[in-house]
This record gives structure tokens, C-alpha cells and sequence, in this order.
């Protein structure tokens, strides 16, 4: 198996698609003319007006659906993975990513707003749809679905699940399938209730775990806060090689930054595409500059805060990918020491410690003693099993595009059930194999989505350039397809008819 998943990670996270990914991103951000600045008063104003609906849910719900997937285990663990294969230098390639994905998270939720339908009195949509309707390839369009479904299901949440039971192992000495049954529970009472438990549960959970999570990172940057300086001269000097301890690096900066920071903020995975199709709002670009928001909150926020943790107490190690075999396989390069350890103690201490998780409960633990890895445990609990929750979500609206009637009906009990078990199975297998077989998920959904969106992003820029014209003649915009020669959109034809009769 473990050969199987890193030959297939080979093929789907080669360079040339991890470069490749960052100039799309770029060339979203060019052709919107970089929104993810302009329109980001817009971001934060429209997150809070939307109103839910007997159909929809609001722009805040849908985006806090999506922050539910994006903020997990990647904010936690992934990024202390990033930093320990990367180095510190993945840091800014993670902000890199996050920057110019906005543009493509924009480009994706518009269009799954754009292409929604209206399913049994609830509002459905994602890559599947957009790409029938947009592409007219339902072919393309399956193959997403499914593998989709492959990805949510079986591949992605073993990941939240083990690294939730790692922390909750070191913090509190939990066996792992304890915290497998409490998480199987859990999540079972939540997604029961459909997309509408899980939009009230993502709403309170997320928002102020991930406040709490940044007030942490805060006080610790004020108890270290004479080496600001010394920790952003470590960053971009290892982001570009400038350091010779780096030079060797870039490569694997610039990798495992992409791929993290695709994993964490997902802007071009297409899963935060999927809530941005429920919200209720007048115009597609409106949720659309939501979502790019929440790419931010994600990585420049979330992800920024673990990384500092980790960095401003020096608790971090990196993998010479080149060391003899046999050989240790990490180099300390921790600059300074805040948490009271001689050096030589302190280097001991963090190569006993598996990249991951535990960097982050360490790194806390060096400033707060003691409470570093219960702290730790508790957020990253939230965070990931808030994302397995958003995954079922998604796996859902697949299901539902896949199937009609009584045969979605029993295939969304098997969804129900194969996350459980895949969340329950997480928990008790080996990080390195939960994280390779979550980025086989990740890569399968990013080939497809961003493929598609490059073909169908028009109908995107079209709305966007829409909703701009009418803010300036100071209308509240509202979405017309037919005015703007798009076609596909049947949702938003028959919403404008019943308006209009009204």
C-alpha cells in the first residue's frame, strides 16, 4: 500500500503541476484583476448580510461550511509537516498560495453558485454541476463526483481522525480507539441532521476555536516579541535559499508550502466550492468574494499562527531529504531558545518528536508550560472533526448529483456509514500513510476542478464584472443570466421569473 500511494503521489504532486498550480493561481488573480485586494472590504461586509432561507443558508453559514473544511489538521499538523520537510521558507509559500488562491477559490464558488440547482427544497451545487452545465461534458462531470466521493469518504478523513487521536494520545494518554469511538459518535449525531446541523454546528465551533487559536498564537509572539526580526529573516531567507543551511531546500520549500497550503486554505479542490452553492444570496459574485475570504482566514490567519508557534519558541526540526541512510534524517536548526531548555536539550528534545502535531503542543508547552498540549489537543480536535464534517457534506451533494430518489436516499446512508467507519479506521493507522493517501484525494479532486475551471471560468469574470458595474451605480446586484449571455444557469432563470411575478 505504501508503495501504491507514494507511486500515485508521484504522478499527481510532480513539479511541474505544484508549479503549475501557483501560476494558475496567478492568472486568476491577474484576470480579476487581483479582487482578493480590491473587493476585500466587500469580503468581510457580505460575509455577515446574507440571510438564510427555507432552501439556502446564509453567505456566513456557507462560509463557515467551507472554513469547516478548510480549517483542520493541515492548520495544525500540516503546517508543522510543511515546516519540517520544507523548512521555514514553506511558510511564505503557504502565504504565496493562499494569496493567489483567493482568485481561484472567487472563480470556483461563483460558478457553483452560478450552476446551482434547487434539490429537494435545498439548494445543491459543486464542481459536478458547474462542469455539466458549464462544460456539457457529464462524463467529466461523474468522474469529479467520484472521485470526490473516493476522496471524502475513504482517502481525506483519516487524516483529521489521526492526527486528532495523536494529540489527544500526547495530551491526555487516551488510547487512539477511544478517540475513534467519541469522534465516530460525535459525528454520527451531527451529519444525521443533514446540511442545516451541520451549518449550525460549523458556525459556533469554528469561529471561536479559531479566535481562540489566534489569541494563543498572539501571546506567544508578545512573551518572544524581540524576535519578530530574527523569525521573518528566517522565513524569506529560507523561502529563497539565501542561507546556505537552506540552499538545499528551496525545492521542498516551495513543494511541501504548495501542497499544504493547498491542503489547509483548498482553493482549487473544489470542495468550498460545494457550501457556496447553498448560501442565499441575489448574485453569484457576492458569495463568490466570500469564499476568497475565508482563504485568507485560513492560511494567512490560522495557519500563520501555528507556523509562529512553532518558530518563535525554536521548536521545529528539518528533514535532510538527502541524509545517508541510516543516518538521523533531521538537522536542528532552531536559532534561538525561548522555552528555557539549554541548546543541546532543546535539539535532543525536538528530534525525539514526530514532524506534526506535537510541534505545535511542544512549542506551546515551552512558553506555558503544561499547557501547551492539552490546548493543542482541544483545537485540533475541533478543527478536524468540524472538517470531517464539512467532507460529509460534500460527499453528500456528490451523491445527490450522482443519484435520484430512493437510490440517493441509500447511498447517502452508505456515505453516512463509510465516513464513520473511514473517521473510526483513521485513528488507529500510521500518520505517514494517513497523510500520503489524503494527498492521493486532494490530488485526484485538484487535477479535475482546476482543469475544469479553466475551461468554464468566463461565465465567473462575466459576474464579477457584473456585480461591480451595478455597485457602482449603486444597486444591490442582483444575478441575471440571461442579460449577460450565460446559459446553463436554469436556477437563476426560473429565481428572476418568480421575482418578477411576484
Amino acid at each position: 500500500m505504501d508503495v501504491i500511494v507514494e507511486k500515485l503521489n508521484g504522478i499527481l504532486w510532480g513539479p511541474w503541476f505544484i508549479y503549475g498550480i501557483l501560476l494558475i493561481g496567478l492568472f486568476f488573480s491577474i484576470i480579476t484583476r487581483f479582487l482578493q485586494v480590491r473587493h476585500i472590504k466587500d469580503m468581510f461586509v457580505l460575509m455577515f448580510k446574507g440571510e438564510k432561507s427555507e432552501k439556502g443558508i446564509s453567505s456566513f453559514q456557507a462560509m463557515s461550511i467551507a472554513l469547516s473544511g478548510r480549517v483542520g489538521t493541515g492548520n495544525i499538523a500540516g503546517t508543522a509537516t510543511a515546516i519540517g520537510m520544507g523548512g521555514p521558507g514553506a511558510v511564505f509559500w503557504m502565504w504565496a498560495i493562499a494569496f493567489i488562491g483567493a482568485a481561484t477559490a472567487y472563480v470556483e464558488s461563483t460558478l457553483a453558485q452560478i450552476y446551482k440547482e434547487e434539490k429537494d427544497t435545498e439548494y445543491r451545487g459543486g464542481p459536478a454541476f458547474y462542469i455539466e452545465k458549464g462544460m456539457g461534458q457529464k462524463w467529466f462531470a461523474v468522474i469529479f463526483a467520484v472521485a470526490a466521493l473516493i476522496a471524502m469518504l475513504i482517502l481525506m478523513p483519516g487524516v483529521q481522525s489521526n492526527a486528532i487521536a495523536g494529540a489527544v494520545e500526547n495530551a491526555f494518554g487516551l488510547e487512539t480507539w477511544i478517540t475513534g469511538l467519541i469522534i465516530v459518535v460525535l459525528l454520527g449525531a451531527i451529519i444525521i441532521g443533514g446540511v442545516k446541523s451541520i451549518a449550525n454546528a460549523a458556525q459556533i465551533i469554528v469561529p471561536f476555536m479559531a479566535l481562540a487559536y489566534i489569541i494563543m498564537a498572539i501571546i506567544i509572539i508578545v512573551m518572544n516579541i524581540s524576535e519578530v526580526p530574527t523569525v521573518f529573516a528566517l522565513i524569506f531567507s529560507s523561502a529563497f535559499g539565501a542561507q546556505e543551511i537552506f540552499g538545499g531546500i528551496i525545492g521542498s520549500a516551495i513543494a511541501w508550502g504548495v501542497k499544504r497550503g493547498i491542503y489547509s486554505n483548498e482553493a482549487g479542490q473544489g470542495t468550498g466550492a460545494h457550501p457556496a452553492a447553498a448560501a442565499e444570496v441575489s448574485h453569484p459574485a457576492k458569495q463568490g468574494i466570500v469564499q476568497a475570504a475565508s482563504v485568507y482566514i485560513d492560511t494567512l490567519l490560522i495557519c500563520s499562527a501555528t507556523a509562529f508557534m512553532i518558530l518563535f519558541t525554536g521548536m521545529y526540526n528539518v528533514q535532510d531529504e538527502k541524509a545517508a541512510e541510516g543516518a538521523d534524517p533531521f538537522i536542528h536548526i532552531g536559532q534561538f531558545n525561548s522555552g528555557g531548555l539549554a541548546g543541546d536539550e532543546q535539539m535532543t528534545f525536538a528530534k525525539s518528536i514526530e514532524a506534526g502535531a506535537a510541534y505545535t503542543q511542544y512549542a506551546v508547552d515551552s512558553s506555558l508550560p503544561g499547557f501547551g498540549a492539552p490546548f493543542v489537543a482541544i483545537a485540533l480536535f475541533f478543527f478536524a472533526f468540524t472538517t470531517i464534517m464539512a467532507y460529509y457534506y460534500i460527499a453528500e451533494t456528490n451523491v445527490a448529483y450522482l443519484f435520484r430518489g430512493s437510490t440517493e436516499k441509500i447511498f447517502i446512508w452508505i456515505a453516512k456509514i463509510a465516513i464513520l467507519v473511514a473517521a473510526f479506521y483513521g485513528t488507529i493507522r500510521t500518520s505517514g500513510l494517513a497523510w500520503a493517501m489524503g494527498d492521493v484525494g486532494l490530488g485526484l479532486m485538484v487535477w479535475i476542478n482546476v482543469l475544469a475551471i479553466l475551461i468554464i471560468m468566463k461565465p465567473a469574470i462575466v459576474a464579477l464584472k457584473d456585480y461591480e458595474k451595478q455597485k457602482k451605480e449603486g444597486k444591490d446586484p442582483v444575478f441575471d443570466p440571461r442579460k449577460l449571455g450565460i446559459k446553463g444557469a436554469d436556477f437563476w432563470v426560473e429565481y428572476n421569473e418568480k421575482r418578477n411575478n411576484k
